[in-house]
């Protein structure tokens, strides 16, 4: 089995098309979507669209509760909370619907998924650092063989042993049995790990390779969508960056 898996898309469609343009190619069985297909990005609707088309299931990430009215983001920053009212007035009531129908978590098999921490996965808690994937390891056996998550917007992956836990710093690796990793897939719409490119993975189970892929898209035009958008002027900016 081949999985397609993608988060954080961010409404973001300049970079989402090339995205699953690349994952078409890979001869993928199913396509998962971890999450946060809106919040930041000028083009929520599209992004929903497409996600509902081709994805298997995707998950409530914390963007899409504060827009579906699951969550209260009264605590969000000042510019992310003008996007989420801006996404909220702009999607058709059949998106939002949509997105307050989605889980937490969906597990195939021995792979699981979640859009933050698989361990309280309502809480939104981020695993992208060495100390935080240590806190898993008491857990490591409830866990699945494999684990993918997003939110964090970085390529990271951790592999917890019986009597130690490492990082996994390689564009293409293979699972060790009698190990539990947990995967950071990346951002499709807005990444943060310095290179701008859109990210996503793919899976093979078969093979137990996990294999990142990175996509060059039109930022100008993502950007530009922002500006015209009247959207805080640093979630374009950013795209150029990678951060």
């Amino acid at each position: 089995m081949r999985f397609g898996i993608l988060s954080d898309v961010h409404g973001n469609i300049d970079a989402l098309g090339p995205i699953l343009g690349k994952l078409r190619a890979e001869r993928i069985d199913r396509y998962v979507c971890l999450g946060d297909v809106v919040g930041y990005g000028a083009r929520p609707e599209e992004c929903c669209a497409a996600i509902r088309d081709l994805c298997e299931v995707s998950l409530l990430g914390n963007h899409d509760s504060a827009v579906a009215g699951r969550m209260d983001y009264s605590f969000y920053y000042e510019a992310a909370r003008q996007a989420l009212d801006w996404t909220q007035g702009r999607l058709p009531e059949g998106d939002r619907a949509w997105l307050k129908s989605l889980p937490f978590t969906y597990h195939v098999g021995d792979v699981g998924f979640s859009h933050g921490s698989p361990i309280d996965p309502e809480a939104y808690e981020y695993v992208f650092a060495l100390e935080q994937a240590e806190e898993l390891a008491p857990r490591a056996q409830d866990l699945p063989d494999v684990t993918f998550i997003g939110h964090s917007h970085l390529c990271k992956a951790f592999a917890l042993g019986p009597a130690d836990v490492g990082e996994v710093a390689a564009p293409r690796f293979t699972l060790r049995r009698g190990y539990r990793y947990i995967v950071s897939v990346g951002s499709v719409g807005q990444p943060r790990d310095y290179d701008n490119r859109a990210c996503c993975v793919v899976y093979d189970s078969d093979a137990r390779q996990v294999t990142y892929l990175r996509v060059a898209y039109d930022i100008a035009s993502a950007a530009q969508k922002i500006f015209d958008a009247g959207l805080s002027k640093n979630f374009g900016k950013r795209l150029f960056l990678g951060v």
